[in-house]
């Protein structure tokens, strides 16, 4: 299958691992929020990545998270798999068992402790790409990977066929222009952060953590910005106080804290992350209230 098969663009929700009181993985409530995601009008799904805990998990419960959301999904929106590891061998593994458990795509932020230079980044993404037919989802973040995806770096991986797409979150809205620029129309831009700005700077979707608390303003804002329509920036205006809130070191917390608020819990998370400390909360529960969303004490 070509890696062009599927046009993947929009509000792609960076979707989060549901865990009950025991600290399992809760599949039941996980498959209703793949259904209520969907519902809201969500674009694709993206599991498994960082707001996901992927590290928290073990091989089993990724693979039992990613086969869930597949199969929940049931082709309705594209799922793309979060399938980043340390060392090459594995995130080839783990993704070839994504695509065998029927993906649309996979994701992958690079070695994330041992600092690789370009060419290991090079050798790295290319023999993942190469191992499988479905497309391969770039994730620069080099706030938590030590490594910046240059883009002069991802113009040379957008000539590997099956690398077609990346996730900035680098919070340099002008990267946008750069990757376009640097890949001659091989890569399709996700933003990270900033979607509105990075929409109108040529990404043609949003990796949204927001998504979590509220997917149809975030679908809203992409269909109603690309559209050429005025009425994106405030709903960007609108959202840019949550986005922020559930931004930066306390991101898994504050995402699953709002969704308890919001009468969906999914659990705490895994040390060593702890819950949102209560000042935290407090300013959240303001926001989502001054959203309109009701909120549960």
């Amino acid at each position: 299958m070509s890696a062009t098969a599927m046009t993947f663009r929009g509000s792609y929700t960076v979707c989060i691992t549901p865990f009950d009181a025991e600290g399992g993985v809760d599949l039941p409530t996980l498959r209703d929020y793949v259904d209520w995601q969907i519902d809201e009008g969500v674009h694709g799904l993206i599991p498994l990545g960082s707001t996901g805990e992927f590290l928290s998990l073990s091989r089993e419960e990724r693979a039992a998270v990613a086969e869930t959301v597949i199969t929940q999904a049931a082709g309705r929106v594209p799922v793309l798999i979060g399938t980043a590891a340390e060392w090459t061998d594995e995130a080839i593994a783990i993704s070839r068992e994504a695509e065998a458990l029927g993906a649309d795509g996979v994701m992958l932020v690079p070695p994330y402790y041992s600092s690789p230079t370009d060419a290991e980044l090079i050798v790295h993404f290319t023999r993942v790409a190469e191992a499988l037919s479905i497309p391969v989802m770039l994730y620069n973040n080099p706030f938590t990977a030590n490594v910046d995806l240059s883009a002069a770096l991802v113009g040379r991986l957008s000539e590997v066929d099956n690398i077609s797409y990346i996730k900035d979150t680098s919070k340099n809205v002008h990267r946008v222009t750069e990757l376009l620029e640097a890949c001659q129309g091989r890569m399709t831009v996700f933003a990270g952060y900033y979607p509105w700005e990075s929409y109108l700077a040529g990404a043609e979707g949003y990796s949204s953590v927001m998504s979590n608390i509220m997917p149809k303003l975030s679908a809203q804002t992409f269909d109603r910005t690309v559209d050429g329509s005025n009425e994106g920036r405030a709903l960007y205006i609108k959202s840019l106080p949550l986005i922020n809130a559930l931004a930066g070191d306390l991101y898994v917390s504050a995402t699953k804290a709002a969704m308890a608020m919001i009468g969906r819990p999914v659990g705490a998370p895994r040390p060593p992350r702890l819950p949102l400390p209560a000042a935290k909360a407090a300013e959240l529960q303001t926001i989502l209230k001054d959203l309109g969303l009701p909120v549960e004490a």
